[in-house]
């Protein structure tokens, strides 16, 4: 058994804190600065993790090792489960030319790359992050994004930078029911709270899109629509949390702001000044630059309406398998089976000596969103006319695909819980609890480090919560403010993540380039979380403590 011991270094937090904080930053200089391959980064700093967990903590190096085969064992299940299916999906839609048809039905819509981007990477995307979560999202949307003629690097950065203000209530608001089981705080008042911050995140973020793409030019003409759909998804993400559900919270606002865009474009157009007609090639290479006249020709001349029901049938299909999946007796007969366990041979007590849950290892294979999606594939295949040995095939090659990515998941989640196991984490999060009322400032500071190391706004709730009431408690500030501000901060953390870099990286085939996509995606993420501290520090004064629930 071992007991976290959260300020090894002299009895100092402050000094533990320097050394528990160096995985994280040699993993990010070797990431962003040095460029070094992801795979080869997370190793790195796994490796050091490991040492800082053995000879600066008294953790045993058995336990040290377990934690890590824990941590690669839950990156691959249920995260990279996620990722592997909805890749495979993907690759058959390739291979059969439903993609094709796919965006050449967008185009129709829109054949502006700064409207597809809103549509897709925000909307849709947002849809996927409430019925799927982790990794569905960026993995889904980045690859119809590359599809519709976006370059490998453009496509991965939209999808990050839009999977940002949907994901404090994704999955169905399973983060905020985590914070309220971590912290003893009601449902609904963690979700009122957090409805009360992000929707003002969703009102910047569409415009941000819109400038990835196309720049202050771009912004400038494609305005109406960014704010008209940002503004759609706020007021929704709004009222819902507060009045209607927390669970739909995000199905309900995705799809509102798609409609409200959508019925935009029927008495508005953008000026185009030559950024439209994204006729290109999936995956081949080619960019706005070299049209292909094939594909025009196709825009010009509509697939059957046939063929365009079967290309938006693998979607449909995915939004109706998981709906279903949620229905409550279906949901309660299919989660007969989970099974939860503890790590064999991993023994860990919290610093007050209670049994930690990092050890805990649930496996529900048939509720996790990645065989939901297993489920969607297998229905897809004769809907798009795929033999079982052709769908065999993709698969295969799908795993090919994604072998590096699935080796850096791994690794980035092995880190995480080798990180969390020793206490390094914890000894992070009693240090900046540490700084009285400021603690509103760095609150949601607290939340974003939880989401890069993990990749996960329920694991960063789950690991932060507690802390965060206690901390607000101590320093006489509201504890729903604080518990919120981890979730709302959280989600600011989620683009920078190694975990979902390699996803974004493996689906659009930009594989051992992690590198090049955190530098394109940090700034905005530093942004984004300067925003939501001021936000959150006003909320803790008389000047906006009126939308405190």
């Amino acid at each position: 058994m071992y007991r976290q011991v959260l300020d090894p270094v002299s009895d100092s937090l402050g000094l533990s804190a320097i050394f528990a904080a160096l995985p994280l930053v040699i993993l990010f200089l070797l990431l962003g600065v040095l460029r070094i391959t992801a795979w080869v980064s997370a190793l790195i700093a796994l490796v050091a993790s490991v040492v800082i967990a053995t000879v600066v903590y008294p953790m045993p190096v058995g336990q040290a090792v377990l934690s890590a085969t824990l941590g690669a064992a839950f990156g691959f299940f249920p995260i990279l489960w996620i990722v592997i299916n909805a890749i495979w999906i993907y690759n058959m839609t390739v291979d059969t030319g439903h993609f094709d048809v796919l965006r050449r039905s967008f185009s129709r819509v829109s054949d502006d790359q700064r409207i597809q981007a809103i549509i897709i990477a925000f909307c849709f995307g947002a849809l996927m992050e409430a019925l799927g979560g982790f990794g569905t999202p960026v993995a889904i949307s980045s690859v119809m994004l590359l599809a519709l003629g976006f370059t490998p690097l453009r496509a991965a950065a939209l999808a990050l930078v839009a999977n940002t203000a949907p994901v404090a209530f994704g999955a169905l608001a399973v983060p905020i029911t985590t914070l309220s089981t971590v912290t003893g705080l009601p449902v609904h008042d963690l979700g009122s709270m957090v409805g009360r911050q992000t929707p003002i995140l969703a009102v910047i973020v569409p415009v941000v899109l819109v400038g990835i793409v196309d720049g202050w030019r771009g912004v400038r003409q494609t305005w109406l629509p960014a704010v008209v759909c940002g503004l759609a998804f706020a007021v929704a993400q709004y009222v819902t949390s507060n009045y209607i559900s927390v669970p739909l919270t995000d199905i309900i606002a995705s799809l509102f702001s798609a409609g409200a865009v959508v019925v935009l474009l029927r008495v508005w157009h953008p000026v185009t000044s030559g950024l439209v007609v994204p006729a290109v090639r999936p995956v081949a290479g080619g960019s706005v630059d070299n049209p292909d006249p094939a594909f025009q020709k196709r825009v010009a001349h509509p697939d059957s309406r046939k063929e365009e029901l079967r290309s938006y049938a693998p979607y449909l299909i995915i939004i109706v398998i998981f709906i279903v999946a949620q229905i409550h007796p279906i949901l309660h007969a299919l989660d007969t089976v989970t099974r939860s366990f503890n790590w064999p041979g991993l023994h860990i007590e919290n610093a007050a000596g209670k049994p930690s849950t990092v050890s805990v290892f649930k496996f529900n294979w048939l509720t996790a969103a990645g065989s939901l999606m297993f489920i969607s594939g297998l229905v897809t295949a004769p809907v798009l006319g795929v033999s079982p040995i052709r769908a065999l095939r993709a698969y295969g090659r799908t795993l090919r695909q994604l072998v590096w990515a699935i080796i850096t998941v791994m690794a980035v989640l092995a880190l995480a819980y080798v990180m969390n196991a020793s206490g390094q984490t914890a000894t992070l999060g009693n240090w900046m609890a540490g700084a009285g009322g400021a603690f509103a400032i760095l609150s949601p500071i607290l939340g974003w480090l939880g989401v890069a190391v993990t990749g996960s706004d329920t694991s960063s709730n789950s690991l932060f919560g507690a802390l965060q009431v206690a901390a607000g408690t101590k320093a006489g500030l509201n504890t729903t403010l604080m518990a919120a501000a981890n979730s709302s901060g959280g989600v600011l953390g989620k683009m920078i993540s190694p975990q979902n870099l390699a996803i974004a990286a493996g689906a659009v085939g930009l594989v051992g380039k992690e590198g090049d996509i955190f530098r394109r995606v940090f700034g905005w993420s530093l942004a984004f979380l300067a925003g939501m501290c001021l936000l959150v520090y006003l909320q803790s004064t008389p000047v906006l403590d009126w939308m405190v629930p």
